[in-house]
């Protein structure tokens, strides 16, 4: 039994080998020494009658539109004009760079100047600062001048006011105490005493 098993399954196994073998020997004899024999008929024709068949065969898939070839003018003009925009776009970059530099010196002008204004300002506060206190000052001693006058008499005061400029001279009368202006304007020669009264009225 087991003998007959062996057999058997041996059988089998042969019969696959014979088919799978049986594939490649129809392959061979069929298409694939055709094909070669083909080949080599071929070329040996293409010999005789003096054609390079890689010549023609390059001519041949030349033709076909995905395998076509760029023509060396069509690669030269590609490349000069991609020359051309690569050489416009640098101008572009240094143009814009120069921009750039004009811009950033602008700026540094105006704030150098905006700087030099600062400083400017500061001076004119300084000088404003002490003209105030100069005012002030000047202020309080012509308050002092004119206290002064008042606790000065009358007789004492009109012939020093009438030496006097008629601008400062009016100054410190339209300053006094009316009965202070009353007394010293008394005292004063009438001529005097009436051209002072005109100014002080004006």
């Amino acid at each position: 039994m087991a003998k007959a098993k062996k057999t058997k399954e041996t059988k089998s196994v042969e019969l696959k080998e014979k088919k799978s073998a049986g594939f490649f020997q129809i392959l061979l004899a069929w298409i694939i020494i055709p094909l070669m024999f083909t080949t080599a008929v071929v070329l040996i024709i293409a010999k005789v009658a003096d054609i390079n068949v890689f010549d023609q065969a390059k001519e041949w898939t030349s033709k076909i539109p995905f395998l076509e070839e760029k023509a060396p003018d069509e690669k030269v003009e590609g490349d000069l004009i991609l020359e051309e925009r690569v050489i416009s776009l640098q101008a572009e970059i240094q143009e814009k760079e120069a921009q750039l530099f004009e811009v950033q010196d602008e700026l540094t002008k105006v704030k150098d100047s905006n700087e030099t204004l600062e400083i400017e300002k500061e001076k004119l506060n300084e000088e404003i600062e002490k003209m105030k206190r100069a005012q002030s000052e000047s202020k309080r001693d012509f308050k002092e001048i004119v206290t002064t006058y008042e606790q000065m008499s009358a007789k004492s005061a009109a012939p020093v006011i009438t030496k006097m400029g008629d601008a400062e001279a009016v100054q410190i009368l339209s300053n006094l105490k009316p009965a202070t202006l009353a007394a010293i304007l008394e005292k004063m020669a009438p001529e005097e005493a009436a051209k002072y009264t005109s100014m002080l009225t004006k």
